[in-house]
């Protein structure tokens, strides 16, 4: 007897991830989840320079401003209870001086602009197609910054808007980088503040619209993070206390289906090695002046020289 339905995945033959790939992870905060899997494992990866983006046209933007070096002015910003914000960020930019903020928007760009003109590979995770457009600008706002919610027009995105703005992305980015591989997904997090109808509503909204756009022969590429949270893990004991969110089990599983896909065979095999290494380096002894001890440091240090010569970026702290 079966107990579970099983998303179908077929391996990723081509323009697999490994351990030269360069990876840039935007959007929703499962791109941070499942950017902390490649961190943890020492992959060369970006996650969310400009903090978590809910929706396309936040990511569209940030892209745009950085591939055209477009810096932020003090016009740009936005002061609210003593804090300096910025519409198109999220609120871990924030900073208590105007040019603090300033510049920690655009050493962002600086930086995000090289990363982008040297990714092989930009996941793209969307997590809901409701946006708030600030009345006094009559701009979409990537975050509000708990500004009060009578200066905002909530709207949900049409499908063609959603569309347009991610060939947006792929024309930018494939301008300065014509190689890169976009995977795209949309997130298993949901937005039930909108109300359960208005979530799905969303969620749907985001999946004609990749599905419009998704060709891997163009290198346009779709996981499905979301299909497998609500088909395989429909179970409430693979979320988080609030009922939304994830839980660890879940990531992980998820995690798990996302190496089948895309990385290549040597890379599994390098990371179970980078694996190995944190988890002793997360042992703590009870007897840390013993000679046992100092053996296994030993020992340890030796499995690091070695990874490190066949992955040169490798580093641990």
């Amino acid at each position: 007897m079966n107990l579970q339905t099983y998303t179908k995945l077929d391996k990723q033959l081509h323009h697999q991830i490994d351990y030269t790939s360069k990876l840039m992870l935007l959007g929703s905060c499962f791109s941070e989840n499942i950017g902390s899997k490649f961190e943890y494992h020492k992959f060369q990866s970006e996650i969310n320079p400009f903090g978590i983006l809910f929706h396309p046209i936040a990511v569209e933007n940030l892209i745009t401003r950085s591939i055209n070096k477009d810096f932020y002015k003090e016009d740009d910003l936005i002061s609210h209870n003593e804090i300096w914000s910025c519409f198109d960020a999220h609120s871990k930019m924030n900073a208590f001086s105007k040019k603090d903020l300033l510049n920690n928007l655009n050493d962002t760009i600086e930086s995000t602009h090289k990363n982008i003109n040297t990714a092989t590979h930009l996941i793209i995770t969307l997590g809901t197609a409701w946006v708030y457009r600030y009345i006094a600008s009559d701009r979409i706002v990537a975050n509000c910054h708990k500004i009060p919610q009578k200066q905002f027009l909530k709207e949900l995105l049409p499908i063609d808007d959603i569309v347009a703005s991610l060939e947006k992305i792929v024309a930018l980015v494939r301008s300065v980088n014509p190689e890169v591989n976009f995977i795209f997904t949309v997130s298993p997090v949901r937005h039930l503040k909108d109300g359960f109808v208005e979530n799905n509503q969303s969620k749907a909204h985001l999946l004609a619209a990749i599905h419009q756009l998704v060709e891997p022969r163009k290198r346009l590429f779709y996981f499905p993070s979301y299909e497998i949270m609500m088909d395989e893990l429909r179970d409430y004991r693979f979320y988080n206390q609030d009922m939304i969110h994830p839980n660890d089990v879940a990531i992980d599983y998820i995690w798990e289906k996302f190496k089948t896909v895309w990385l290549t065979q040597e890379a599994i095999l390098t990371l179970k090695k980078v694996a190995s290494i944190q988890a002793k380096k997360a042992h703590r002894p009870f007897h840390p002046n013993s000679e046992a001890h100092r053996h296994f440091l030993q020992q340890l240090k030796i499995e690091i020289d070695a990874l490190q010569k066949e992955v040169s970026h490798i580093k641990f702290d």
